[in-house]
């Protein structure tokens, strides 16, 4: 990994560590994002008793830790493994995979335009860190907010370059839900009822899209790079299809099945 921060971390961050040597009641790592060494004591391994560290650790194994104690002076570190919860170790780790997936994409810049990587990287990051904590966190950016890497301090021919790389790179990925929905009434006031429900429908979200099949069938479609949002349309579009059922009157949702 490319990324580097100086000076030294803040007590209680979360950091990746590299495990460098092991001892009886200390494991020692390497805080890989600030190149410095540090310490876990045995009993912020793991709760409970430890009768073999080796159970818990190896050497070269990446581990994140939480940032217990720093003494700058003698530069000694102080960390925890087992302080680190689910949702913080989850977090990290997607933090470290996207902010490798920016520099793969500068390294297949710098092969495009024959260039060493680490003399792009620096010319890249110097602009880019000065306003971001990571790489990613920039390139995200270009890609929701439009961000013109030129503003920032790159030459034209660079900023257009990377611009398109990363837009083909960190275009979110769309959430897909697809199927098909049945309506069927004998009420006196059937045709108006149906339009009713079908323009509530259509205005839950500008992210659904809904298609006429024929008798009473219509096909729907959420495209949504929010998981989360895209089940939350569907839940709604049951809800209406159940306001709508009644003694003379049934709905019927069909999802369909992703590959």
């Amino acid at each position: 990994m490319l990324y580097h921060r100086s000076g030294f971390p803040e007590e209680n961050e979360i950091v990746l560590c590299k495990v460098t040597k092991l001892y009886p009641n200390s494991v020692f790592v390497n805080l890989l994002e600030y190149d410095k060494p540090g310490i876990v004591h045995i009993s912020e391994v793991s709760p409970g008793r430890i009768r073999n560290l080796r159970d818990f650790v190896s050497i070269d194994r990446q581990i994140v830790c939480k940032i217990l104690k720093i003494d700058q002076q003698k530069g000694h570190i102080d960390l925890s493994l087992r302080r680190v919860n689910s949702t913080e170790r989850r977090d990290k780790l997607d933090e470290i995979k996207q902010e490798m997936k920016a520099e793969a994409l500068l390294k297949n810049l710098a092969k495009k335009l024959n260039q060493p990587l680490e003399k792009l990287y620096v010319e890249v990051s110097e602009k880019i860190l000065k306003e971001y904590s990571h790489l990613h966190s920039c390139f995200k950016e270009v890609v929701s907010e439009g961000i013109d890497l030129k503003k920032m301090g790159l030459n034209k021919q660079l900023a257009d370059e990377l611009t398109s790389a990363i837009i083909d790179k960190f275009k979110p990925k769309k959430f897909i839900i697809k199927g098909e929905i049945k309506v069927q009434t004998y009420d006196s006031y059937g045709l108006e009822k149906i339009k009713t429900l079908l323009s509530g429908i259509d205005k839950l979200s500008p992210t659904l899209g809904l298609f006429y099949l024929g008798a009473g069938r219509y096909k729907f479609n959420i495209e949504d790079v929010d998981h989360k949002a895209a089940e939350n349309t569907l839940k709604k579009i049951e809800q209406l299809l159940e306001k709508f059922k009644d003694k003379l009157s049934t709905s019927v949702l069909e999802r369909e099945k992703s590959d």
